[in-house]
């Protein structure tokens, strides 16, 4: 698992509240996933986990929902010079929210190699077809958040 060496106290403290929040999805039977924005001043605008099975919505992962929260409580549909936290590797639709919001930076914790948006052999980020570009800061705590993630899923597999 890549780690991010010289990680800064803000990532790692979102992170961190990122995955309070997938450990949430985890106990209500959802993918543990889990997502926190900040704003341009460091402060917490939202944060929520992945959704979808509680509210019928397969759009309802935890990156949708706290962009569509941020939008609500900032007014604005951009998130211009927003931090959007994750724990797992966003998917393509994810990250097509991410750059219609106009977010300034995305910070994941494990990798998704069968649907993350850069390691599906995409990388999104290179393609010269969007108005906006994003930094992408990879591996913060993700030894941690992938960990979460298998246990959740070797749960699943020894309740069959």
């Amino acid at each position: 698992m890549l780690e991010v060496s010289g990680l800064s106290k803000d990532d790692e403290h979102f992170m961190r509240l990122a995955l309070a929040y997938a450990r949430k999805a985890a106990e209500r039977g959802e993918v543990p996933v889990g997502a926190v924005i900040i704003d341009g001043e460091g402060r917490l605008v939202a944060a929520d986990h992945n959704r979808p099975i509680e509210l019928c919505d397969p759009s309802a992962h935890a990156e949708i929902l706290v962009i569509r929260k941020a939008a609500q409580r900032l007014g604005n549909y951009r998130l211009e010079g927003c931090i959007l936290y994750t724990t797992l590797e966003p998917c393509v639709m994810c990250f097509g929210a991410m750059i219609h919001a106009r977010i300034k930076c995305l910070v994941y914790g494990a990798p998704d190699p069968r649907a993350g948006a850069f390691h599906v052999g995409l990388d999104l980020t290179t393609r010269g077809f969007f108005n906006h570009y994003m930094e992408v800061r990879e591996g913060v705590l993700g030894t941690e958040a992938a960990e979460i993630l298998r246990g959740f899923f070797l749960e699943r597999r020894r309740a069959r």
